[in-house]
Parts: structure tokens; C-alpha cells; sequence
């Protein structure tokens, strides 16, 4: 039976990493387009990066209780549909999403059967990766701190796993697909 697998972690967990290792590893993983509410910019297309939809038809998917997850991002609606997912699954592949902790949280409440996993390194790793990309002591503090919010936010969550080493990581999850 396909599944649907949901990732979500910290900025500096290596998620981006770890998803492109799942899909190389696995050919029958798909991603799912997310939907928007959005207007396209020059150059985007529909149904590659996102599904575009007017006000109108995103209520409507709203209503119907086709959207799994989502959100309003500086002034923008971004979410997961249920039907595009389920044709995946149906299809008999399993789906992996990479998702923020909260919209992780609304998924797995409309979703109870996917399987959502916190992915996290140690502490120390956390530190030494968002240390790299931090542009000054205030940044790397505030990265830190929203890794601890997210941390505490996760308890819906499957399961965890250790992000230190990326490969195991990666491997740990296949083994739960």
C-alpha cells in the first residue's frame, strides 16, 4: 500500500539534502505540486512549481475540503491538495511532502493516515550548520531559537530522526516507506 511521507524539521536539519537523496534512491517516490492562490510570474508555468488558482476557485477548493494544509504567506495562499495526493497514492506511489512543523500539523490532523517525521540533528550540528549560514550573532540566535519553537511544536509527529549524518538519515526513511 503507497504512503504518504511528510518531513518536516529545522532550518539546518539538511531536509533539502535528504529529500533529493530520497528521490534518487527511489523511483516510485513522487512529490506532489503544491497549489496557490497566487497570480503566476512571468515565466511560470501551471503545474510546474505550482498549481495556480484565482480567488474564486481557491475558496472553492477550500470549501470542499480538498486542501490538506495551508497557509497565507505575505499576502498569498500556498497549500497541499488532497486530490493530487490521493492520485499519487492511488496510483499506488508513495508521496513525500517537505513541509513547515505547522503546516505539517494541519496535514497530519486532515491526513491521520500519513506519516509525518521531525527531522532533526543534534544540538551541536544544529548550531555548527546554521553557524554557516548565519549572516551575524543575532541571526544564528534567532535560527536557534525558532528550531527550539518548531521542536516543541512536532509532537504530532510519527517519529523522529537524526539528521548528523545525511545518508543514514535518508536511509532510516526509506526503510519507513
Amino acid at each position: 500500500m503507497a504512503k504518504l511521507l511528510v518531513l518536516s524539521g529545522p532550518s539546518g536539519a539538511g531536509l533539502g539534502e535528504i529529500v533529493k537523496t530520497l528521490f534518487a534512491r527511489r523511483q516510485s517516490l513522487r512529490p506532489v505540486t503544491p497549489v496557490t492562490a497566487r497570480k503566476m510570474k512571468a515565466g511560470e508555468t501551471d503545474g510546474v512549481g505550482f498549481y495556480f488558482y484565482d480567488l474564486e476557485g481557491w475558496n472553492a477548493l477550500k470549501e470542499s475540503g480538498d486542501l490538506l494544509e495551508c497557509v497565507e504567506f505575505a499576502g498569498n495562499d500556498y497549500g497541499t491538495s488532497r486530490r493530487l495526493v490521493q492520485a499519487e497514492l492511488n496510483a499506488g506511489h508513495d508521496v513525500l511532502l517537505n513541509l513547515p512543523v505547522e503546516r505539517a500539523a494541519q496535514l497530519k490532523k486532515n491526513m491521520p493516515e500519513a506519516l509525518c517525521v521531525y527531522v532533526e540533528p543534534s544540538a551541536p550540528v544544529l548550531e555548527q550548520r546554521c553557524r554557516a549560514v548565519a549572516r551575524s550573532e543575532f541571526e544564528l540566535r534567532v535560527r536557534l531559537e525558532q528550531a527550539e519553537k518548531e521542536r516543541a511544536l512536532s509532537a504530532f509527529c510519527d517519529a523522529r530522526v537524526n539528521s548528523d549524518d545525511l545518508d543514514a538519515a535518508a536511509e532510516e526513511l526509506l526503510q519507513r516507506l
